[in-house]
């Protein structure tokens, strides 16, 4: 085990543990572990264990596809001991019923397309002399301002977010660095682990998305590791237009 003093004064050390099946006890293997505030991330092996870099009251957070994710915090018998197991417990699905309702199609290509619904949840705005357009979501008088600020400034949303958590966007930087960080991010598509890592809620990624002019397919379909990217790129965006 090794010790060194990190940017905010806590001693790091690596901490070693294994992590297995509540309902089992058995072992888990490639289950994702990353320590949230040191913004490191490892894998256990086929025996469920791992080594990280982390210091008293980390936190670290393991997901595993088919459970529950854990929130563990670091303490000092992690150090002192080597038999730290933790438990991830498996998640239970209950379908719910889904009744399907036919549409009652004629076979002429005039009527029918008249008689299915229509998809009124996003509007494009075009603005002349622009050689793209801008989804602005529903319908509303805040719409077109909404599109105006994204392409006038188009990481604002990002800069009231960030500005006053100068720690996020050190994370922002270490997230893209981390190689077992990104493998994890780029097979995952919940936000979860961004909401985790980034302390931000799902609508504030959407919001920061919105104002950065992606579509919202992108926003509904993109993986976790493109999300990432994608916001990092609108907060370099936004740094070179502030000094311009």
């Amino acid at each position: 085990m090794f010790a060194q003093e990190s940017e905010d004064g806590a001693v790091v050390g690596e901490i070693k543990a294994t992590v297995i099946n509540a309902q089992t006890n058995f072992s888990l293997e490639s289950v994702h572990v990353i320590n949230l505030n040191r913004v490191k991330g490892t894998i256990t092996d086929q025996d469920g264990n791992f080594t990280i870099p982390a210091a008293v009251n980390d936190t670290l957070y393991l997901t595993y596809l088919g459970f529950k994710p854990q929130k563990v915090r670091v303490t000092n018998d992690m150090f002192k001991f080597e038999d730290t197991k933790i438990s991830l417990t498996e998640l239970a699905y209950a379908l719910e019923e889904v009744i399907v309702r036919p549409y009652q199609l004629t076979g002429f290509l005039e009527i029918d397309v008249k008689n299915l619904p229509a998809n009124n949840t996003a509007f494009q705005y075009s603005i002349s002399g622009l050689n793209k357009s801008y989804e602005a979501g529903n319908k509303n008088p805040s719409a077109v301002t909404k599109v105006l600020g994204a392409i006038l400034n188009p990481a604002d949303l990002l800069r009231n977010l960030f500005g006053k958590r100068p720690a996020q966007l050190r994370k922002l930087r270490q997230m893209k660095e981390d190689e077992e960080i990104r493998n994890l991010l780029a097979s995952k598509f919940d936000r979860e682990t961004l909401i985790q890592l980034l302390q931000l809620e799902k609508m504030d990624i959407e919001d920061i998305l919105n104002n950065c002019s992606y579509s919202k397919s992108f926003i509904q379909t993109a993986n976790d590791l493109q999300i990432l990217d994608a916001i990092s790129s609108c907060y370099e965006e936004y740094k070179v237009l502030n000094r311009k």
